[in-house]
């Protein structure tokens, strides 16, 4: 089919590289506009744009997608649907009806859970046992739309923010390819979502990542997983920051929340609000990542000593 793609980070990519392998025609691709990023502000060019660069695709960044010319350029390249992935826009009426078979979203949750921005996040925040993909008919709200297709993966105990978000964009564009086989023959079937299951996935800022002693050990620990790659879960040591990395929940405690109850090249355990965590892997301000043994080597924690919040 002659499809029009929209996406903007990493998780596209792999949508992007599928139905171009699948051999569809993808006249153009929308993508954000190059944004500032880095310590030097630099402005750069976002995944998808290079990937459709190195396609050979035309690439269109607006701002918005309600300027008339915009509007123009979509029905000059005539696509039979529109394929969204990550794109960072809602889109009006105006763009949804332009395709024959409207527009597609492939998003990372078991929709109608975790509508939003941050749903691989907020699933291993709160625990969940799986997630998965939902390919949905797009109308103009956020995530509300039919679901065409869907397919769960489990959430190991051991699943970060960034090996879930990796294993899902490879799920989604296996699920896309599949999907608009079925449009093209007619048989997809469209499901509403049940509107009383929805829950919202916030977006993550850099807020997310303070860790508060005071909440149970489980929490913090899925809190450290759901936060890697980013922001990385952290807290105030001697008055310094420390990222965290790894952690286990180890035992029940009674220590205050946030003190230090053994230290040693295995896990620094700390009491919590309920339970005891053992940090693994730790980040001091400008320094890198390490293992509990090394950091210790460097930077000293005694048992009695305090965490903050």
């Amino acid at each position: 089919m002659r499809i029009l793609f929209a996406g903007t980070p990493d998780f596209a990519v792999p949508s992007l590289k599928a139905l171009a392998a699948a051999g569809h025609d993808i006249p153009a691709v929308l993508t954000q506009p190059d944004r500032p990023a880095g310590r030097g502000r630099r402005t750069v060019a976002g995944p998808v744009k290079d990937c459709a660069r190195t396609l050979g695709i035309e690439v269109l960044q607006p701002e918005s997608l309600i300027s008339p010319s915009i509007l123009a350029d979509i029905q000059r390249l005539g696509p039979r649907v529109m394929v969204v992935v990550a794109y960072g826009l809602l889109l009006k009426r105006e763009v949804l009806d332009i395709p024959e078979h409207g527009c597609i979203n492939v998003h990372a949750s078991l929709l109608p859970r975790w509508r939003g921005a941050a749903p691989i996040q907020r699933a291993i925040e709160a625990g969940d046992r799986e997630t998965g993909i939902s390919i949905m008919q797009m109308d103009e709200g956020l995530d509300t739309g039919p679901v065409l297709a869907r397919r769960a993966t489990p959430i190991s105990s051991r699943d970060t923010a960034g090996s879930l978000h990796d294993r899902l964009a490879v799920i989604g564009a296996e699920l896309l390819v599949e999907t608009l086989k079925e449009i093209e023959r007619g048989t997809t079937g469209a499901v509403p979502q049940d509107r009383s299951l929805a829950t919202y996935a916030r977006k993550i800022t850099s807020d997310d990542a303070r860790v508060d002693w005071r909440r149970p050990a489980g929490h913090i620990e899925r809190q450290i997983r759901a936060m890697d790659p980013w922001p990385v879960a952290r807290t105030v040591h001697g008055g310094r920051t420390i990222r965290l990395w790894q952690a286990d929940v180890v035992r029940d405690g009674r220590a205050a929340a946030g003190e230090v109850v053994r230290s040693g090249p295995d896990g620094i355990d700390i009491a919590c609000g309920e339970g005891v965590l053992r940090v693994k892997a730790l980040q001091r301000e400008g320094g890198k990542r390490m293992g509990v043994a090394e950091f210790l080597n460097g930077y000293r924690i005694d048992a009695g000593e305090q965490f903050h919040f």
